[in-house]
């Protein structure tokens, strides 16, 4: 069975703009003191609840944010569906873990991992996908665990035929952070936090609001029952 057309447009775009994107990718993330404060307030969140940090970076990209996160204490993978981002990150940062994967089947173990990041990457999933691909990022996290996810604010679908040079075809579907508030809570989530920036004048990345939000995943009310009477020998 054939997959999904987002899918392959996604992977293929990507896959053609690896190199090319890189330099503006890292310096707009340079040039951004929130995305980084944001990213770091979230690793040590994590750290706090969770002695054993494990985290996976969905949509890893060229690994800017997998090596911030790495650098933060979390022990982090990567995990994207551009073999040319693997391939980019992987030559990069070669103390980290990128591996070709995609969202909707993440090779993670039910509960097996603290935090999920979601950097800019649940933009090319179409609304009908979301629900299915939200539901897979609660099924790998751990009680108490933490979902990170970064978008642009908006209801529209932005389509790209080119960038950097190269002929593509992406869809960047902006997001409204009550319905995404909405859909965790569907999936299990509990809405932890939500911050929205406006957009900054000259930003290549952030020409309009962007949202971050933080969902966790319940951790089990301790038991009410009393404890099993001691026999008396």
């Amino acid at each position: 069975m054939s997959e999904p057309e987002y899918l392959t447009n996604t992977r293929n775009g990507y896959d053609a703009i690896a190199e090319s994107s890189a330099e503006m990718f890292r310096s707009e993330f340079d040039g951004a003191p929130l995305d980084r404060a944001m990213l770091a307030g979230f690793a040590e969140t994590v750290r706090r609840d969770h002695p054993d940090p494990r985290a996976v970076d969905v949509g890893s990209g060229h690994g800017v944010v997998t090596s911030f996160l790495a650098a933060q204490g979390l022990a982090v993978s990567g995990i994207d569906l551009s073999a040319g981002m693997v391939e980019y990150a992987s030559r990069t940062y070669p103390d980290l873990d990128f591996a070709v994967g995609e969202m909707g089947r993440l090779p993670v173990p039910d509960a097996g991992v603290a935090a999920v990041v979601a950097w800019y990457s649940l933009i090319h999933v179409p609304a009908a996908e979301r629900p299915a691909v939200v539901a897979e990022f609660r099924r790998v996290l751990r009680p108490g665990g933490y979902l990170l996810l970064a978008f642009q604010v908006g209801t529209d679908t932005r389509h790209l035929d080119e960038a950097f040079g190269r002929d593509i075809a992406l869809d960047f579907h902006r997001l409204d952070p009550d319905d995404v508030a909405s859909l965790l809570e569907v999936c299990g989530f509990e809405v932890f936090a939500r911050l929205v920036r406006l957009p900054e004048p000259g930003s290549a990345t952030a020409p309009v609001p962007q949202a971050f939000l933080i969902g966790r995943t319940p951790v089990p009310a301790p038991s009410t029952e009393p404890p099993p009477a001691t026999a008396r020998s």
